[in-house]
């Protein structure tokens, strides 16, 4: 483990929003409950109405977020990024949800976020690095432009971005994307 992701693992843990590269693409994450949702929010400049992922590579972690936990030893890893939407219990934030009774979920194996969802203990929060309606950013500059200096801390976009995951409604089956 290096020092930049220590540091960013201590920023998390602080409330902070990070910039960084996940299994798919350029991402903003923080800790599910912390007041930095609402900053992440407002610095995508994102509609309430649409909820956010929540990432790791521990499907433990997810377990405090969902109905029915058994239903999560159906998701495996996979080679395929795929983001699950389960139906969420009463003590997920709203701004997770976004006016929807299902929280997106992604179990990874990208080696950044399996440490620091060790460091934090936690699932990661995680929306596409871009204002609402743009391009996700490509750069460290263009993360900068877009969110004005305001991000805690940037690890450099991955230049070998993946597309965003497939989507599938665990209880119905149903592909969404």
């Amino acid at each position: 483990m290096n020092l930049k992701t220590r540091v960013v693992a201590n920023i998390l843990n602080n409330g902070g929003v990070v910039s960084l590269p996940t299994d798919t693409i350029q991402g903003l994450s923080c800790l599910p409950f912390s007041k930095s949702l609402i900053r992440l929010v407002e610095l995508k400049q994102r509609s309430t109405n649409k909820g956010l992922i929540l990432i790791s590579s521990n499907i433990n972690h997810f377990k405090d977020y969902v109905e029915n936990t058994e239903l999560l030893a159906q998701i495996k890893p996979s080679a395929k990024p795929t983001t699950y939407l389960v139906k969420a219990n009463n003590c997920v934030p709203d701004l997770l949800l976004g006016g929807h009774k299902t929280i997106a979920i992604r179990l990874t194996s990208n080696p950044l976020i399996k440490q620091l969802c060790t460091m934090t203990d936690s699932a990661l929060v995680t929306t596409s690095a871009n204002l609402s309606g743009r391009q996700t950013a490509q750069s460290s500059l263009k993360l900068q432009v877009y969110f004005k200096g305001e991000l805690d801390y940037i690890i450099a976009p991955n230049k070998n971005a993946n597309n965003p995951s497939s989507i599938i409604n665990l209880q119905t089956g149903e592909r969404l994307r």
